[in-house]
């Protein structure tokens, strides 16, 4: 089966403009979250450096007392409990962004979303956290044998995330298990797609004018991905009407 680039992100278009409740308006609550939460993530992790610190690191450097330099380095790090919380940051982060592919998937099935969809993804918590790490597991055991692997065992396990938000009752080998079914003969066709929306990205890395486009951007590729989804399981969802048709008959 071959799915259409162009179609999905016609479709998804489509759906942005049209969604009830607005897909803008919930990529704007996500983005909004990820960036407090990021800049939590940062202060948990910052290292602040007095000036005298860094005096005492610039002398240490130059007289090339390594030992004393890399003892100071040592003193300036974050505590463990610091790279716990931010783990445990990290964690809420990866929820939520569960929580707003929820609302897509119930968006684009016509399954009445709301934006309450985006704390859905809690009580899912634990399967989340477990696919997370058998995914990580398994691409890591590929990467071993060389980057190839690993690259092509990531696209292996691509939609096991949407496919377990879809399917509650999924256990995670299950849900791993339909994404290797549903990505055979689809990998590099998932591959091109992630190309396809490289401009995009490099927009929003942009400072500043990133911030404005990601609203757009985040719920476009979602959409597009969770409608590549749709497509690789079979499933029905709301299409662009032809042109000149009217889309609200």
């Amino acid at each position: 089966m071959y799915t259409s680039r162009p179609l999905l992100k016609n479709n998804a278009k489509f759906i942005i403009r049209t969604a009830k409740p607005s897909l803008l308006t919930a990529g704007l609550i996500f983005i909004a979250v990820s960036f407090v939460l990021n800049m939590l993530s940062n202060s948990v992790l910052g290292v602040n450096i007095t000036p005298d610190e860094a005096r005492q690191y610039m002398n240490y450097y130059v007289n090339g007392d390594y030992q004393a330099l890399l003892r100071l380095s040592e003193s300036m790090q974050p505590p463990g409990t610091a790279y716990l919380l931010n783990m445990l940051i990290r964690a809420v982060l990866y929820i939520v962004g569960a929580g707003f592919l929820i609302f897509i998937l119930n968006t684009v099935k016509s399954a009445g979303a709301v934006y309450g969809n985006l704390l859905d993804g809690f009580g899912r918590a634990a399967k989340l956290i477990l696919l997370a790490l058998a995914e990580g597991l398994f691409i890591f055991l590929w990467s071993l044998l060389l980057v190839i692997p690993g690259i092509i065992a990531a696209y292996r396990y691509r939609m096991a995330k949407l496919y377990l938000l879809d399917h509650p009752e999924a256990g995670v080998m299950e849900s791993i298990a339909a994404s290797k079914e549903m990505m055979k003969g689809h990998k590099w066709e998932c591959f091109v797609l992630d190309l396809s929306f490289i401009g995009w990205w490099l927009l929003t890395a942009i400072p500043y004018i990133g911030y404005a486009v990601s609203i757009w951007v985040t719920p476009y590729i979602n959409t597009t991905y969770v409608l590549y989804y749709m497509a690789l399981s079979g499933k029905p969802v709301t299409v662009a009407p032809a042109p000149g048709q009217n889309p609200y008959m």
